[in-house]
């Protein structure tokens, strides 16, 4: 069972992770035009390359508490992120008929988020070797 502690640092983190989700979507679709959604895919990048530098900061460091680390990670990053958004837009493009700009969207979100979080990762990871 989680503590209040830890409920409290997730949910918190969650409100601040879908209001920057929002605000990113918006600023990446609005500056960008486009027939794929590269609002999503860009958020999906950003939060993907965060968790990897993230993650490898925790595993090299003991700075941050249990909660710290879900508040960021579990919280902020997992709001942050839209694979729920993602899935449905790429079912609207295959249901609209778009198979090309279906395939190319779950392409880059899928392929594109493991290697932004691996950067991450590798990118921290240099500074603790």
């Amino acid at each position: 069972m989680m503590s209040w502690q830890a409920i409290l640092a997730i949910g918190s983190g969650g409100f601040i992770g879908a209001l920057a989700r929002v605000y990113l979507n918006g600023l990446i679709s609005h500056k960008v035009p486009h027939d794929l959604p590269y609002g999503t895919l860009g958020v999906n990048l950003i939060g993907s390359l965060l968790m990897g530098m993230f993650v490898a900061y925790f595993m090299y460091t003991s700075v941050f508490s249990m909660n710290t680390k879900s508040f960021i990670s579990t919280g902020i990053l997992g709001a942050l992120t839209t694979y729920s958004t993602f899935a449905i837009e790429s079912v609207l493009l295959l249901k609209s008929g778009h198979i090309m700009l279906a395939m190319a969207n779950m392409s880059l979100n899928t392929f594109g988020t493991v290697l932004a979080a691996g950067g991450g990762f590798y990118i921290v990871k240099l500074f603790f070797k």
